[in-house]
């Protein structure tokens, strides 16, 4: 293979759309613009303008709430915690805090806390000590011989 031999693959480059070159171009006089009106102009920005209408988004009233302090918790399913059991990165003879999941790589940040549901199923007895659980998953956690530590005050 010599130089003057390499190419690109086919497809990798796209031809450039060349307007307002001419009438043979096919894109020539308005350019592909239409005629005349504010959109045929350039440095038109007209988002939601309505030609002087009171805009759609302003005639709408305002809805909901969102609590600025909330709290977000990561969240994990005992199907997922079974697996990484079965995959031996998760130790069922340790408690398993919160950090232990995130090593693990069971979520990428604990955010304020991990919450556990019954999503899959849980066949190993694992101690986790975690923010919070559903009713179900606790439930299923002790039915399979495990333990779940919360925090005092923290619902199910």
């Amino acid at each position: 293979m010599k130089l003057n031999e390499l190419r690109d693959n086919d497809g990798a480059n796209k031809k450039q759309k060349r307007v307002a070159r001419g009438p043979g171009s096919g894109k020539g006089k308005t350019a592909g613009r239409g005629i005349k009106g504010q959109k045929s102009r350039s440095g038109v920005a007209i988002g939601g303008y309505e030609g002087g209408q009171m805009p759609l988004y302003r005639r709408l009233p305002k809805r909901g709430f969102t609590k600025p302090n909330r709290k977000e918790y990561a969240v994990i399913n005992l199907g997922l915690i079974e697996k990484f059991v079965e995959a031996g990165k998760l130790d069922t003879k340790l408690d398993l805090t919160e950090d232990m999941l995130v090593a693990a790589g069971l979520t990428n940040h604990k955010r304020d806390g991990i919450r556990i549901l019954n999503k899959g199923e849980i066949k190993s007895a694992v101690k986790l000590v975690v923010s919070g659980a559903s009713a179900a998953a606790v439930e299923a956690i002790k039915a399979a011989g495990g333990s779940i530590t919360l925090p005092a005050g923290a619902a199910e």
